[in-house]
């Protein structure tokens, strides 16, 4: 596996939401974006506890499923992609910009679930490395899946893998197509180049690297085109960004707390 696709474990990584777990929500289905902009929207307030959210889910039934496990099951998987607490830092932020940018979405919800998704973030380089208008089929990525995980998975977890992959980098914008998937270019959004520097950020990157980083290339648009970005994410007041020549400087003072910066220094 591709070593961008690995998160930068750090003893302060999970403090802040990052998970390296073995497990995948992808052997069973998607990053589940349309139901997580239900329950975002269904719950707006940023202060929503993870109590709150497992009723909207479970007790109220916001995602309109039978009562039983088909309202758990959902649940389960949202909280395991996402987090669903204000106490986790990258999902606070998540929903920091996910108000703030809802064109950015997509590529906002991409980021978290592969900061904690290890099925869909060993799958970037696969997806990252196609050229524009180039197929891949679910055979493909069934390929892939057996190669990078052998005899972790039966056949049939598989198929179901590489169909919930292709279906969530679809949703992303980085795959085009029903029937066959072809390598497109997602839509970079302001929120989303921030999101994307912020969890950089949290994993030690810093100055130009931080526009190379692992999250910072899911954006899927050139290195320029991030600059642009994180300066009119910067216009908006969504991150501080200093730039003279070669040296640049990104900060996020209404996100990382001096508590977080104390887990830095541990």
């Amino acid at each position: 596996m591709d070593e961008n696709a690995r998160p930068i474990m750090s003893s302060a990584a999970p403090r802040f939401g990052f998970s390296g777990e073995a497990g995948s929500t992808h052997l069973a289905r998607s990053y589940m974006l349309a139901e997580l902009q239900t329950l975002l929207a269904y719950s707006p307030d940023p202060e929503t506890t993870k109590a709150r959210y497992r009723a909207a889910v479970i007790d109220e039934n916001c995602l309109g499923k039978q009562s039983g496990q088909p309202r758990k099951l959902p649940y389960r998987h949202l909280r395991r992609l996402y987090a669903l607490d204000p106490a986790v830092p990258i999902f606070q932020a998540l929903r920091y910009f996910w108000a703030r940018d809802p064109d950015g979405q997509p590529l906002l919800a991409l980021c978290c679930a592969c900061a904690r998704d290890s099925l869909l973030r060993a799958s970037v380089p696969l997806v990252r490395a196609l050229p524009a208008d180039t197929p891949l089929p679910c055979a493909a990525m069934e390929e892939f899946l057996t190669t990078a995980f052998p005899g972790r998975f039966s056949p049939a977890t598989v198929r179901s893998a590489a169909r919930n992959l292709l279906a969530t980098w679809s949703k992303s914008g980085h795959l085009v197509g029903k029937t066959g998937k072809v390598r497109a270019r997602a839509t970079a959004t302001a929120g989303a180049t921030a999101y994307a520097l912020y969890l950089g950020t949290l994993l030690g990157a810093r100055g130009p690297l931080l526009f190379d980083a692992p999250y910072a290339t899911l954006l899927d648009c050139p290195i320029g085109d991030r600059y642009n970005l994180a300066g009119m994410a910067a216009q908006r007041a969504w991150l501080v960004m200093r730039r003279i020549s070669d040296v640049v400087e990104v900060s996020f003072p209404a996100l990382i707390t001096e508590l977080h910066r104390g887990w830095f220094r541990e």
